[in-house]
């Protein structure tokens, strides 16, 4: 019997383009491949040992003969390729409308409507990577106090402001207002606050990051885990983007590996749910991006070591983030699943699930919950025996 899950989704965790990828002129797209290729190869030991060369034919990444977790990889049935289309269909939201509010930038509706709430003029306002808008406006940020604006290419916009300019809890207040008046104004929207600290010229991100997200439509795993008394504690951004609903408690985190830091420190505590983790080690530069996935999996252990008759670990991801490809922040791609426990079954390939939905479902049915709306837990196939 299961009694306890955890969940962690690396962000933009892609393994090769879906088959509509190139409606989204993502049909090149491999985020792990094509950055194990620009490294020279990726030491993943842990994560190969789950079955992640199985996967996807990943430099430096080898296919266990006889690996110690299950394996597959999810599909999107949703339209879109954000974390919150990728986590709402994990938890059993499928969303069928997937229209792009940002797709060439943040749109002048939606610039007129921060500008109202934070009294100023803006800047930036592209589709970009975060590093590169805080280079690029950074001294300009800190000479006029213009929040720095920017867009994932989907429905997130993105506003970063200096902790001396701005506290960080009205900066925070202040996006939630625009998230609100950006639904009043009939435009569903992410807003998420970034806070950054640092000299004029060497901006970085800084603790209070918050995702401001209207509500998921429909019932998600969290939801039928709360009403079956379970508990789930979201770690990261994944209690935002469910604007906390059926969530136990939030644990805020300041980066990626803290994320899984987190979720180690708590196994002594919470006994029994569901711990649900972002992991979002993402960087535009490969070699930093290789080095935090590398650093990612040498701490897997740590969480393995303390696993007990019961657990199940959940590894997946939200979306891809092919780098290698021209203008690109979001792609849209299948993402790894492994799946480990003590008392799990070894070396099941899972195939290609056809919605990330499955993950929602398995983890209601292991957990004794009611059944998500879409997915089919792959529950069986992890018994032993």
């Amino acid at each position: 019997m299961i009694k306890r899950v955890i969940l962690l989704v690396m962000d933009g965790c892609g393994v090769g383009a879906l088959p509509d990828a190139a409606d989204y002129g993502d049909a090149e797209a491999n985020t792990l491949v094509h950055l194990a290729e620009s490294v020279g190869g990726l030491s993943l030991p842990n994560l190969e040992m789950l079955g992640l060369g199985h996967i996807a034919q990943i430099k430096g990444v080898r296919a266990m003969g006889q690996p110690n977790g299950c394996f597959g990889r999810l599909a999107f049935a949703s339209a879109g390729k954000d974390s919150v289309v990728g986590y709402w269909e994990m938890s059993g939201v499928v969303q069928h409308e997937g229209a792009a509010v940002c797709r060439s930038g943040v749109p002048t509706s939606i610039v007129d409507l921060i500008e109202q709430v934070f009294g100023r003029k803006s800047i930036g306002r592209e589709v970009a990577l975060m590093a590169a808008m805080l280079r690029r406006y950074g001294v300009e940020h800190m000479a006029t106090g213009a929040p720095i604006l920017w867009a994932d290419g989907g429905n997130t916009c993105f506003l970063a402001m200096h902790e001396s300019i701005m506290a960080v809890s009205e900066f925070q207040h202040r996006c939630r207002e625009v998230r609100k008046a950006a639904k009043d104004a009939g435009i569903l929207l992410r807003v998420v606050a970034q806070p950054v600290s640092g000299g004029h010229d060497q901006l970085r991100p800084y603790a209070g990051r918050k995702d401001c997200v209207h509500e998921p439509a429909g019932v998600t795993m969290f939801d039928v885990l709360s009403r079956s008394g379970q508990i789930a504690m979201g770690v990261g951004k994944v209690y935002d983007l469910f604007s906390g609903r059926g969530f136990t408690k939030a644990f805020p985190i300041a980066s990626g590996i803290a994320g899984l830091e987190e979720v180690v420190g708590m196994l002594n505590k919470v006994p029994r749910g569901l711990l649900a983790a972002s992991v979002d080690q993402w960087s535009e530069e490969p070699t930093q991006m290789a080095t935090a996935l590398q650093e990612f999996d040498r701490r897997l252990p740590e969480l393995f070591e303390k696993l007990r008759p019961g657990d199940m670990v959940i590894v997946t991801g939200d979306h891809g983030r092919d780098g290698s490809l021209p203008g690109k922040t979001l792609t849209r791609e299948y993402v790894p699943l492994c799946v480990t426990g003590p008392k799990l079954a070894q070396g099941v390939d899972l195939g290609t699930r056809v919605t990330a939905a499955d993950v929602g479902q398995t983890i209601a049915d292991a957990l004794g919950a009611d059944r998500v709306l879409h997915g089919e837990s792959f529950l069986n196939a992890l018994k032993s025996g």
